[in-house]
Parts: structure tokens; sequence; C-alpha cells
């Protein structure tokens, strides 16, 4: 075999392999849709479909007219994207301040802060359970959407803060310093000068913070219990009963549960790339 011809075949091969991951990864998804459109006989059935034979928005008309659990669909959309956008603005604020300290200043115990950093994200969020949640009761924030920020801002922000920190690192302190002898304060020259290089890192772990938020079920199961607080996740399990589910319900909700998601990043998703590519470039 020729060079010409193996190099033709390692392209053909990877390009196979790009289509067969791409594949893989968007099968659930187009399930998820196709079962939303299917009539309740073609859910269940022991036949396989991969597409409606006779599609239907019975599911979807059910899920927007009757609701769930006595409110309406929009009330849990409400209440995901209260949680969802204020873990992102607020966690990202913080993330970015305690980034620019840890990159920027040299203190005691700096090194053991980023150390504690790594350990947090190994620690799975289930160990965690019990403890947040005594904290959130004696805080008075059981039962509300501020304790279940709380804790999506404290899930999010170890990963938020050690993905910026390499952004910050990689700007230049001579830029920062040409600022101060120009006469721009400290403040100036943090949102005129850094805060404009770190933006694409700071789309990325907000891209992360918000998907997290959105889609984030056990603490808002253990942390909630008034049915009008629910989150989207939260309200996605009254469609499972003890005898039976709904599984056209569930699949209608969940595709509409993934718009608000699909149009976040969809428009945001030039500025995910280039964070990430600088992030590892720079890093």
């Amino acid at each position: 075999m020729t060079p010409l011809a193996r190099k033709r075949l390692a392209k053909y091969g990877l390009n196979a392999g790009a289509i067969a991951v791409f594949l893989f990864a968007v099968f659930p998804v187009y399930w998820m849709v196709a079962t939303a459109f299917k009539p309740d006989d073609e859910i269940y059935t022991t036949e396989f479909m991969p597409v409606p034979l006779s599609p239907t928005l019975d599911h979807v008309e059910r899920v927007f007219t009757k609701g769930v659990a006595g409110h309406s669909i929009w009330e849990y959309l409400l209440n995901s994207a209260i949680v969802a956008v204020t873990t992102v603005l607020v966690g990202a604020v913080f993330a970015l301040l305690a980034a620019t300290a840890v990159a920027r200043f040299r203190f005691r115990f700096r090194t053991s802060f980023l150390v504690l950093l790594l350990i947090v994200q190994m620690v799975p969020a289930e160990a965690l359970l019990i403890p947040l949640f005594l904290m959130v009761r004696r805080l008075g924030m059981y039962d509300q959407l501020i304790g279940l920020i709380v804790v999506n801002i404290g899930l999010t922000l170890p990963f938020s803060v050690w993905m910026l920190r390499t952004f910050v690192a990689a700007v230049p302190k001579d830029l920062e310093e040409a600022a101060w002898i120009d006469g721009a304060s400290r403040f100036t020259t943090f949102w005129k000068v850094l805060f404009p290089l770190v933006a694409p890192g700071l789309v990325a772990t907000s891209i992360f913070s918000f998907i997290t938020a959105w889609n984030e079920f056990v603490f808002a199961l253990t942390l909630i219990n008034e049915t009008s607080n629910y989150t989207m996740p939260r309200a996605l399990s009254f469609f499972i009963g003890q005898r039976s589910t709904d599984w056209g319900g569930i699949m209608a909700a969940s595709t509409l549960m993934t718009i608000p998601v699909l149009v976040f990043f969809l428009l945001v998703q030039r500025r995910m790339v280039s964070g990430l590519v600088a992030g590892a470039v720079k890093g």
C-alpha cells in the first residue's frame, strides 16, 4: 500500500470514527424528541420504532395545558431559570475575584488553597448532601430557591476558580503596570484591561455552571419540598408513578427543558470554543 493510500485510509477511518461518536452522542436526544411525538401505542410496544409512524402532539399539549402537580410548566421553567442564571452571575463574580487573587498575589496557604479546590472537585456531590442539607436548614433557607442557589454556587465555584486562574495568569502583568503608570486605578485596570482578556474563559466556565445548575436534581429533591418552588428536573419525577411511568409526558417535558440550554449554547458557542482553546494553549 502506498503512503498516499495509507494516508487516505487513515483519513477515512478518522471520519468514520467521528461520525460514529456523533451518532452515539446524538441518538439519546433524537430518541427523546421522537418519543415525545409518538402515540402511546407506539411507545409501549416491543417493536423497534425509530420514527413516529403516527406523530401526535398529545403529550406536548398535555404538558402545556395540564401542567405538572397542579402547576404550570412555565412556573418550573422560571424557577430553573432563576436558579441557573443567578448561579452563573453570582458564581462568575466570586470565581473571577478568587482567580485573580490566586493568580496575581502571593499569600500564605496559597498552594494549600489550590490543592483544596482539587480535593473538593474529587468529592462526590452525594457525600456533601447531608452536611449541605443541615447547613441550609440552619440558615433558614430550606424549601427556598435561595438555598438551592447557594448550594449550586458552592458546587460550581471550585472548577470555575481553577479554570479562570489559568486565564488570569496568562495575562502579562506588564499590561496592568502600563495602565497604572498612565494613572488608571486598580478597579479601572481590572475592568478595562484584565476583564476583556479573560472574558472567553469566563464564558466557558459560565456555560459549565449554567448546565450544572439547570440539570441538578439530587439537591433540588432534598432541599425543596413545596411544589411551587420545584425546578424542572424535580418536576419531571411526577411523571414516574408507583405502577406506571408516563414516558410520553417525560419526553415531552424533557424536550421542552432542553430548548433553553440549546439556545444558550448556540448563542455563546463561539466564545466557548475560543475560551477552551485559549485556556489549553495559554495554560
